[in-house]
């Protein structure tokens, strides 16, 4: 891990900006179910019934009972060692580092982080579907919730399949764009737009840095590669950077 860690340290130099992109893999160490794996939540339901707008316009009830399980079962778990690290790389770096997240929980800002970027919304948000006012939702969202500036109908503040990830026309990119180093942790990275996102970074001379539980094979995209649990191998690495930067306190 230690020249794992020389190397990002090099790659970032004296003022390089780093970021983070963290997928399924990371919050499923603090037993949030993903999608796809097996026993994913794909397993138990059709994603074209409960993560469209179109199962949301025929069936909302089965779309809103959807969401209110996976938000009552957020409140049962905690952040692991991996958000932590985290929000220790996010302290070394200060404004020179961003977090980009495809998940929908609240486990990084739970931890600690405090620039994060939810693509794929969250949820603990909910947003009216007349004129887009999202507000902070920790409960049941129902049929006869009505939002408070228009009385519209509210739906989960989600990015459902056919719709645009949030901050792509902007702030991601511009995260993006000419960074030093761009971590993949906990998700292929092979599926755009995050795929991009490691492309353009590859191609701007950047450093990527992948950290699953399997390496992604044949991308070409990734120099580095830690193959391994996020909550295991993040902190580790961890160690090595923060005694690397500051090595008056490693003593």
């Amino acid at each position: 891990m230690k020249d794992a860690a020389r190397r990002i340290i090099d790659a970032i130099g004296e003022g390089g900006r780093v970021a983070v992109m963290t997928g399924a893999g990371s919050s499923a160490e603090s037993g949030v179910r993903t999608f796809r794996d097996r026993g994913g939540l794909w397993e138990d339901y059709s994603l074209e019934e409960v993560a469209t707008s179109e199962a949301f316009a025929t069936n909302p009830s089965r779309v809103h009972e959807f969401y209110n399980t996976r938000r009552a079962h957020l409140a049962t778990v905690q952040p692991n060692d991996g958000h932590r690290a985290l929000v220790r790389l996010e302290s070394l770096f200060g404004d020179r580092f961003a977090l980009i997240t495809q998940h929908v929980d609240d486990l990084h800002e739970r931890a600690g982080s405090r620039r994060v970027f939810h693509m794929h919304g969250e949820l603990y948000k909910a947003r009216c579907v007349e004129c887009s006012d999202v507000v902070e939702w920790m409960g049941d969202i129902s049929l006869d919730d009505g939002c408070r500036s228009c009385s519209g109908s509210m739906r989960p503040h989600i990015v459902w399949f056919g719709e645009v990830p949030f901050f792509m026309e902007e702030e991601i990119p511009d995260v993006c764009d000419g960074c030093a180093v761009f971590f993949s942790i906990g998700t292929s990275g092979t599926v755009y737009p995050a795929a991009g996102l490691a492309s353009m970074v590859s191609l701007g001379g950047g450093l990527c840095v992948e950290i699953n539980l399997e390496t992604t094979p044949g991308s070409g995209i990734f120099e580095l590669q830690i193959e391994g649990k996020a909550g295991e191998r993040l902190p580790a690495l961890l160690d090595e950077l923060e005694a690397l930067l500051k090595p008056e306190e490693a003593v």
